[in-house]
């Protein structure tokens, strides 16, 4: 029989990308996060990698920004990008986690890399590892090959600037085998990777100032006392400048506004700018730099800044497959917030952006009075013009080593402080699995173990019951009472619903939009990155 062809009991043909995707699983490692043996993990093995990939020499003359923090370290790297692509230079952008396709890991130009070259950069990098692998220099993990895959890529493609964003921590992460970086960054610190990284805000601004460089210059942003502290510390002991970068005065924009929706950004772009402005400085390209005291931005700084895109922060995406009549009746607004301070930011823009949505429907039918209904929504009055009322859903996971009971009541009450309270929220497992990467690769076991999410659902309904003045005792009385109400499994309560699987609540959505005429709904996805991705993989594929 010919090669490739299938008589029905055979397997299906697996595409090279698939291969790429099944020996990148391979190297993912199965412990938990947890383990407190991960710390440092040695270290020194990424060096022993670089020696046999060949790109010590390259990452020394490659002009790299390196950007670390808890908040925020993606979405700067993502503006700083933009600003330098505008400004003429040939950039690579390495950040994580991917949402849908792991191509968007390395960005060339502003645009994930093709199958064509990740194929051929992926295999030289790959065979070479394995050939030299022995017991005392293993293949390196997921992460540190994504990391090694990134510079063999940039070093390849020749670009001007490489902006790596850390993955985890800084000190140890796979992007610290940098030495002699152009500027680094430390974005929003908060309370995050608490297993690995510390228990208070010290430790962890510690482990993000791992990234700095003896004599390299570096920018941050205000940060609590607690955590600026270490980093003056750290920054001192290493002849490090390290400067604060003020939030970004939105009139120097020339009455434009940030791609990236939510107030932070501004945080974030002030960052942003700096490290360009100091990359540009440094690199001997004085024609760009921006000075504090000009009345406007470079042009070149305000289009980076205006349409710089990042999948997953403050994103609204409508539902493609309601009927064309219905269109705008299923949004959902994604944010990957996974930390208790990024929750409440993410709170803050959702109950802006379905406020301000509303009253966009509302101008749409000038029928009826104007500053009636405005008032009305100001007030937080659901119904608008059109009839329809606008309901808030929320769906949400996150993983086991975060607290629930810090993320879900920063959530609610910044949503409940802006008039927003959600009718209902849905728990649900990721689609994505850990070892597995690739939408060849979703599971198929019906038997999903749902006891995290039936545990964040009591958590949430222990709130409602809590913030009703009832005793939280009676929210598993509920749960019970409602158990069998749904025919698709899992658990329902009077304020939440847990189901066994994402295309299932995404189904309850929908048909929920069919069923409800009436209904405008405004779904809120958060709490992990991996759920975000999963719903753009279902929404938009």
């Amino acid at each position: 029989m010919a090669e490739g062809c299938n008589n029905g009991s055979s397997k299906p043909t697996v595409t090279p990308y698939e291969e790429v995707l099944d020996a990148l699983s391979s190297l993912i490692t199965k412990r938990s996060r947890a383990d407190k043996s991960n710390k440092g993990d040695r270290f020194d093995l990424l060096f022993e990698y670089l020696k046999i990939l060949e790109l010590e020499e390259a990452i020394s003359e490659m002009k790299i920004i390196h950007v670390a923090g808890t908040k925020g370290k993606g979405s700067t790297c993502t503006f700083t990008e933009s600003i330098l692509r505008n400004c003429g230079f040939h950039t690579g952008l390495f950040t994580s986690p991917h949402l849908i396709d792991v191509r968007e890991r390395f960005r060339l130009d502003g645009m994930d890399i093709c199958e064509e070259k990740l194929l051929a950069y992926f295999w030289w990098c790959f065979d070479r590892l394995k050939e030299k692998a022995t017991e005392d220099i293993p293949m390196p993990n997921y992460f540190r090959f994504l990391a090694l895959l990134a510079f063999k890529i940039f070093a390849a493609e020749q670009v001007d600037v490489a902006i790596l964003e850390v993955g985890l921590g800084g000190k140890f992460d796979a992007t610290n085998v940098v030495q002699k970086p152009i500027v680094c960054g430390i974005s929003s610190l908060g309370y995050d990777h608490m297993e690995i990284l510390g228990n208070t805000l010290a430790q962890i601004a510690g482990e993000k100032a791992g990234i700095f460089k003896d004599g390299i210059p570096a920018f941050t942003v205000p940060q609590p006392d607690e955590a600026m502290n270490v980093l003056v510390e750290k920054a001192s002991k290493l002849n490090v400048t390290l400067k604060v970068a003020e939030p970004l005065d939105a009139k120097l924009l020339n009455a434009l506004k940030l791609s990236l929706e939510g107030e932070h950004q501004y945080l974030n772009a002030g960052l942003a700018i700096a490290l360009s402005s100091t990359w540009l400085q440094r690199t001997g390209h004085h024609e760009f730099t921006y000075l504090e005291q000009a009345s406007l931005l470079p042009e070149q700084f305000i289009k980076g800044l205006t349409t710089a895109s990042l999948q997953g922060r403050a994103q609204k995406v409508p539902d493609q497959y309601i009927n064309a009549e219905r269109y705008g009746d299923l949004v959902f607004y994604l944010d990957g917030a996974h930390s208790p301070e990024s929750m409440e930011m993410c709170a803050r823009w959702f109950s802006l952006a379905v406020k301000e949505d509303s009253q966009k429907k509302a101008f749409n039918h000038p029928q009826q009075n104007n500053s009636g209904s405005t008032i009305e929504l100001a007030q937080g009055n659901p119904k608008e013009r059109d009839g329809k009322i606008s309901m808030q859903i929320l769906v949400f996971n996150c993983m086991s080593v975060r607290d629930p009971q810090l993320l879900l009541p920063r959530l609610m009450k910044a949503c409940a402080n802006h008039g927003v309270y959600f009718k209902k929220a849905l728990f649900v497992p990721n689609t994505s699995v850990y070892y597995k990467i690739g939408s060849h690769a979703l599971p198929t076991d019906s038997q999903v173990d749902l006891s995290w999410q039936l545990a964040l659902q009591r958590v949430w309904e222990n709130l409602i019951q809590s913030d009703k003045g009832g005793e939280a005792k009676h929210a598993d009385a509920v749960c019970e009472e409602g158990k069998d109400d749904t025919k698709m499994g899992g658990s329902t309560c009077e304020n939440s619903r847990v189901f066994p699987s994402l295309p299932l609540a995404i189904k309850w959505l929908r048909e929920s939009v069919q069923q409800n005429e009436s209904v405008r709904y405004q779904v809120l996805v958060t709490g992990s990155l991996h759920l975000v991705g999963d719903v753009l993989r279902i929404v938009k594929m």
